[in-house]
């Protein structure tokens, strides 16, 4: 059984909330995008498996846990989801990293693939996707699609907002691939944004209109 979660812990809220505000200048946007993408790593690989280890203290000999080796891919949605990629290796920083690229036809607003690089080893590691905005969910879902292609099979899904209709599309076309998301808004407008939101993730993180 999959795992879909809003993660409500309140420092992520919190965040979040700064983010939405129009007035978060590019560099404090950039650093809260990280943190909050460390805060949902945490949440995200709650699961990862850990053996038992003998350490010495300056006290004494201790039986503790260490992780259990197993390997992690990150694979950011380019370009926004580059934003997250320095809170996900604060955490975990022996992840391999991959890319994609979409962009989305403004016309359909379906994604169109334009670069594909990820890990020669993937099909052996647990992928998590990267990508601040799940939408209409059509990015996500291309991009766990192509992952599945080169034989990944343990995939999760990290977002920071997320619209009703992105969560929905993107469970029904991958309900194997757990995701976490950081809140869900109202609805998506005319135009394919996220309501609420907070805007174009990508043109705050870089700078750019």
């Amino acid at each position: 059984m999959s795992v879909v979660e809003i993660v409500d812990h309140p420092l992520i809220q919190h965040k979040i909330s700064l983010l939405r505000d129009r007035n978060t200048g590019t560099k404090e946007f950039r650093d809260l995008v990280s943190e909050v993408a460390m805060l949902l790593c945490y949440e995200a690989t709650r699961d990862l498996p850990t053996e038992e280890v003998e350490v010495e203290t300056p006290i004494a000999l201790a039986r503790t846990k260490v992780l259990a080796g197993r390997k992690l891919a990150l694979v950011p949605i380019l370009r926004a989801g580059l934003g997250m990629v320095d809170g996900m290796l604060s955490m975990i920083p022996a992840a391999k990293v991959g890319h994609i690229g979409l962009y989305r036809n403004e016309g359909t607003l379906e994604p169109v693939e334009y670069y594909c690089k990820l890990p020669n080893d993937i099909a052996e590691r647990e992928v998590i996707v990267l990508d601040p905005m799940l939408a209409t969910g059509g990015s996500a879902i291309d991009a766990i699609t192509t992952i599945k292609k080169k034989g990944a099979k343990h995939i999760k899904f990290i977002g920071l907002l997320a619209a009703p209709e992105g969560m929905k599309a993107l469970h029904e076309a991958h309900p194997d691939v757990d995701i976490y998301v950081g809140a869900l808004d109202e609805r998506l407008n005319d135009k394919g944004y996220i309501v609420p939101g907070l805007g174009d993730a990508g043109d705050r993180i870089f700078g750019t209109k």
